[in-house]
């Protein structure tokens, strides 16, 4: 290579960093560049800043942190076992000792809803990242590479085109036997609800990451960065995912309350987690056929699932208008 040859690619590098920067793109500077560290402190703390002018999504930061603190750390300050049987104290109501009352086997209502809510929230948790993953990773690929874009984009269509509710009857229906065999029936329950959720839940993300991913490709650093014969899978991770970040933070968000109104639905259909294994949706399953004479059995169940559901909204609305430069600041 000559020397005119190698000071005409520096200064396209120069030229790519120089774009990036002016893009507000921090991704593309090297790691250890004090100047990326502070713009991207700088970008954090302005994102920040703005999620904490959004008041409704503060409220429910703190709702849902209070929540999250409920089912995690409440276990150890009330210590009943939620799956005790004490048939002298059913449908026994508020107490000293059993604070929220009990279910038609003496089981406390307290402890239940601790406990279903552990798990009401990490089938969220864990069938959010498997459709945050999947779809992320189609929408991505689909994006970047055009000749991949509509055999992709073919199928994601037909995955909306399926009814999902059967879908995920027919999938239970399938599978819950072997998995309960395989890895017993709490477990094998959860491995099949997460999974189900997660593969019938991703492509609202995957065209969501494509549409920014086609935008983001006619870009000047990106067609500087070409120039120069970056290699596609170091494009993706240096510069196009780093960008699509927020869309995918939104959609994180969003799907954790899809997957915990799926997974309760799926429990009060009688399709869930077996009965010794509470779930919120779960509970209002067994109180359906009381609630007339013990109308709180359904209420509380139902309002925690409303409640974390509303939070996690709220939280990704605040998300998506704190992550989007063009109304940061309004």
């Amino acid at each position: 290579m000559t020397d005119k040859q190698r000071q005409h690619d520096l200064d396209i590098a120069e030229a790519v960093d120089a774009t990036a920067a002016s893009a507000g793109v921090v991704a593309g500077l090297p790691p250890d560049d004090p100047h990326h560290a502070g713009e991207t402190r700088s970008q954090w703390r302005e994102v920040w800043r703005q999620f904490r002018s959004h008041r409704g999504a503060m409220v429910a930061l703190v709702l849902f942190v209070l929540t999250i603190l409920f089912v995690v750390a409440g276990p150890y300050i009330w210590t009943i076992d939620p799956t005790y049987v004490d048939i002298r104290a059913r449908n026994s109501g508020f107490s000293a000792a059993h604070p929220l009352g009990t279910d038609q086997l003496g089981r406390d209502m307290l402890a239940r809803l601790m406990a279903g809510g552990r798990v009401s929230i990490a089938v969220g948790l864990t069938a959010m990242i498997i459709a945050i993953t999947l779809g992320s990773l189609i929408g991505v690929v689909s994006g970047y590479f055009r000749r991949l874009d509509a055999p992709l984009m073919r199928m994601t269509e037909l995955f909306l085109a399926l009814p999902l509710l059967p879908l995920l009857l027919l999938m239970v229906t399938l599978f819950r036997e072997p998995l309960s065999q395989s890895f017993g029936p709490a477990m094998g329950t959860f491995i099949l609800i997460v999974s189900a959720i997660g593969a019938t839940s991703w492509m609202q993300a995957a065209r969501i990451v494509r549409g920014d991913v086609l935008g983001l490709k006619e870009r000047e650093f990106i067609l500087a960065a070409k120039s120069i014969g970056t290699p596609a899978h170091r494009m993706i991770l240096r510069h196009v995912l780093p960008n699509v970040l927020s869309p995918i933070m939104v959609a994180a968000t969003l799907g954790i309350a899809t997957a915990i109104i799926t997974e309760s639905a799926l429990s009060f259909l009688g399709l869930g987690f077996p009965p010794d294994f509470p779930t919120w949706g779960r509970l209002l399953y067994d109180a359906v056929d009381q609630m007339i004479m013990y109308p709180w059995r359904v209420i509380l169940p139902g309002l925690f699932i409303s409640l974390t559901v509303l939070c996690v909204n709220y939280i990704g609305d605040g998300l998506r208008d704190a992550m989007d430069p063009r109304i940061r600041g309004r």
